[in-house]
């Protein structure tokens, strides 16, 4: 399965993983706008054995059956959420 994969203009570190190339129809309206403009960065081959570095391949495989996309979201980091430290 392929994914077309594209980076957030708006929003660092934010991803988003198309069943097909420039498919934004897929997306809900409110999603869209939030993301911006979105920038192609490239295609990848989603078939097991694939692994991804920061999203778990199968789920990304699930969300692009059932949805069409999937959204990659910067990481969290435990300390830039607890200020108090």
């Amino acid at each position: 399965m392929l994914a077309f994969i594209y980076k957030s203009v708006r929003k660092d570190d934010t991803y988003l993983y198309l069943k097909q190339r420039d498919g934004f129809d897929a997306l809900p309206a409110p999603l869209r706008e939030q993301l911006g403009g979105l920038e192609f960065v490239f295609e990848v081959d989603l078939s097991p054995p694939r692994q991804l570095a920061r999203a778990d391949a199968a789920k990304v495989r699930t969300s692009l059956l059932e949805a069409g996309y999937y959204l990659q979201l910067p990481p969290r980091h435990p300390d830039a959420l607890d200020e108090r430290r």
